[in-house]
């Protein structure tokens, strides 16, 4: 019988704009770009110049500190623009994409007969090795190293999060591909987390792993917050992460031999024109296939979900992480006397308003912060959203004053900024904690390296 785990904290926003099960193939995009600001802590090696061609899989920059780490085009084309902001920093790769894709072709292994150096090899050339994310840090996984163990969550909880199964339901083949390559990159076990009573999706039926069951609010599809629950990292651990849908990516390298970045996207959100799923790829221009409602309206475009996203222009790319886009209001308007009206049309999660009264309805919520940021002050919403047994305020303070040891004893080693988004969501003093626990983390690297 597998594990069952209980998350009794929480919270699950209610949004309007579901993303209908309903998949389409995206206009065509001509320009798609890789984005080194994806990849926190990156350094990037630029291997291309304007004007260069380039195929599918093709190397467009490395980690100037870990070479063998590559990250490639989604498309083949030839480079429209190298963009750099501040100090020359480079903030995107941008290609104009051919009418037919063209693929860099990689050697094909026997999976069942390759060692671990082998896979690595395969996984880092043939540009799919960034999505392997490593604890504590959240940052791209270390080839030379060898983890505890390798944690999956096969479930989604964030705001109008996509759906796993209707996404992987026809990529089981590629999945489970990736997973046996993947157990032979650790020495312990490959986890996979279900959502309690869910015996019927796709991802249920995936052989060669150690399942476990959860349920409860989120954050309890984050993978950091199953991983507290079965296995906690201590201080000198290491484990590594992968997300469920970036394993169809990882499973095609291993079948076909190329890096083939097609993409099902969910475009959900309040102020979507068509709150559905496309057929789109890694780094396409979001307005090919995310259209608001209206296009004079104030709206924000989220690369991501509404907790964890980043904000992009319409015209912008999709990130590399990002398997969904989500609209909303941009709320930027004043609000006369909003702190004293009733707000019946408002979500509370502290009895403010009367939403407490009607628990299934769906709220349109922008991007509003309602006020600025005050006072840092103990008022027990953090501990209510945080499901890890961390306390978030002291770590928080601890980080401020970079407090290294207070930092590890009070469990930075066991979460990362999505672990805490819901305090962004709840906090009256409009404090940032997603950024400043990225500060903390940043220094621990530092600190420890």
């Amino acid at each position: 019988m597998s594990k069952i785990i209980k998350i009794k904290k929480g919270l699950d926003i209610p949004l309007k704009g579901v993303a209908k099960k309903k998949l389409s193939d995206s206009q065509a995009s001509q320009f798609y770009a890789l984005k080194p600001t994806d990849f926190h802590g990156l350094t990037p090696k630029l291997s291309v110049k304007v004007g260069a061609k380039v195929k599918a899989g093709s190397t467009l920059f490395i980690d100037k500190y870990k070479p063998l780490i590559r990250f490639c085009s989604p498309v083949s084309g030839t480079i429209e623009e190298i963009r750099r902001g501040e100090r020359r920093r480079i903030l995107e790769i941008v290609v104009r994409a051919d009418e037919k894709i063209e693929y860099e072709k990689f050697d094909s292994i026997n999976l069942k007969d390759a060692n671990r150096e082998e896979l690595k090899t395969q996984m880092l050339t043939g540009g799919v090795w960034p999505f392997v994310r490593q604890r504590p840090y959240d940052v791209i996984a270390d080839p030379a190293t060898t983890p505890r163990d390798i944690f999956i969550s096969g479930f989604d909880t964030a705001p109008l999060a996509a759906s796993v199964d209707f996404i992987a339901s026809k990529n089981v083949a590629e999945i489970q591909l990736a997973i046996d390559a993947l157990t032979k990159l650790t020495n312990g076990k490959v986890w996979l987390g279900l959502q309690s009573g869910d015996t019927n999706s796709s991802v249920s039926k995936l052989n060669n792993v150690s399942k476990y069951n959860v349920s409860g609010r989120h954050p309890a599809g984050n993978v950091g917050v199953q991983i507290h629950h079965l296995s906690p990292i201590n201080k000198g651990d290491l484990v590594w992460t992968v997300n469920v849908l970036d394993l169809i990516i990882i499973g095609r390298l291993f079948s076909a031999q190329v890096f083939d970045t097609s993409r099902v996207v969910a475009v959900a959100g309040d102020e979507a024109l068509a709150p559905q799923y496309f057929n789109t790829r890694i780094g396409a221009t979001i307005n090919t296939f995310a259209k608001s409602k209206s296009e004079n309206a104030e709206t924000r475009y989220i690369s991501g979900n509404v907790l964890t996203g980043t904000k992009v222009e319409a015209s912008g790319f999709l990130s590399f992480y990002s398997s969904q886009v989500t609209i909303i209001p941009e709320g930027n308007k004043h609000e006369f006397l909003g702190w004293a009206l009733p707000g019946l049309n408002k979500f509370s999660t502290s009895r403010s308003f009367f939403s407490w009264l009607t628990p299934k309805r769906k709220y349109s919520i922008d991007a509003n912060y309602h006020g600025g940021e005050r006072a840092f002050i103990m008022t027990g919403e953090y501990e209510k959203v945080v499901p890890i047994d961390v306390l978030p305020v002291h770590l928080l303070k601890a980080i401020l004053v970079d407090d290294i040891d207070a930092m590890e004893q009070l469990g930075i080693y066991e979460v990362i900024p999505e672990d805490f988004a819901l305090c962004d969501f709840v906090c009256t003093s409009k404090i940032e904690t997603q950024e400043i626990l990225r500060q903390g983390l940043d220094l621990m690297i530092k600190e420890m390296s």
